[in-house]
């Protein structure tokens, strides 16, 4: 059964040394911001994370990154106008860079939910990315193979939950966390606030609770009767 954590630290739990994590999110648009804030009070460290993005100005992400707390992250986007605690680590050589196409990106991490165990794809054949990789040509056109991306824990946010996990997001901040939750060992949300099983329009929601262990309401407006742990 899914826990409804009265806090954001209390949801994320035990986040060990080198523990591989994912965070939602397109910039701030659907980042779990007061997850990435516990994980940063946890003290972990030597992590692999794997985002659309590594962090914007001094953000928690950031912040992870600029304390040396992350070995390597696998990313889309690392250097943008306020990404400047990346470009400095990353010069240093204080961190890796795993870089992998937007599309590449969700597809593997879609391909760990779905027990996927490689696929082809045109995208980054004949680049850098696709060096050391296998390459085939399908139907004419030249691929690269791809494998999985899986976490060991996924945090991710959306709009609300119920008392069993199941989850339902807001517009575009549904991004990347509808497939980093099928594809960590544990997944964290953090959501706007928690209603009683059965009161999700079923056909709304998008995650299941079988993959969601922890959520947490954070700025809820309202209080919702039987959403307690």
């Amino acid at each position: 059964m899914t826990r409804v954590a009265g806090t954001a630290e209390e949801a994320l739990g035990d986040v060990p040394d080198g523990a591989t994590v994912m965070i939602g999110g397109f910039g701030p648009a659907g980042q779990p911001v007061e997850l990435v804030e516990a994980l940063l009070a946890s003290g972990a460290g030597d992590l692999v994370v794997v985002s659309n993005n590594a962090g914007n100005g001094d953000d928690a992400l950031a912040r992870l990154v600029r304390d040396g707390r992350v070995r390597r992250i696998v990313c889309s986007f690392p250097r943008q106008v306020d990404s400047w605690h990346f470009d400095a680590a990353f010069r240093a050589g204080r961190i890796e860079l795993e870089l992998v196409p937007q599309g590449n990106l969700a597809e593997r991490i879609r391909a760990a939910g779905a027990g996927i165990g490689a696929f082809f794809t045109p995208t980054g054949y004949g680049t850098p990315l696709a060096e050391g990789k296998e390459t085939r040509v399908l139907d004419g056109v030249p691929m690269v193979l791809e494998t999985p991306i899986r976490a060991d824990v996924a945090l991710v946010k959306a709009h609300r939950a119920d008392t069993v996990g199941n989850l339902v997001y807001r517009r575009t901040a549904r991004n990347f966390g509808p497939v980093m939750a099928t594809a960590a060992g544990r997944t964290v949300a953090q959501v706007r606030d928690v209603v009683p099983a059965g009161a999700l329009d079923p056909e709304a929601v998008v995650t299941p609770g079988i993959y969601v262990e922890a959520v947490v309401a954070l700025d809820s407006t309202t209080a919702v009767a039987g959403a307690t742990a």
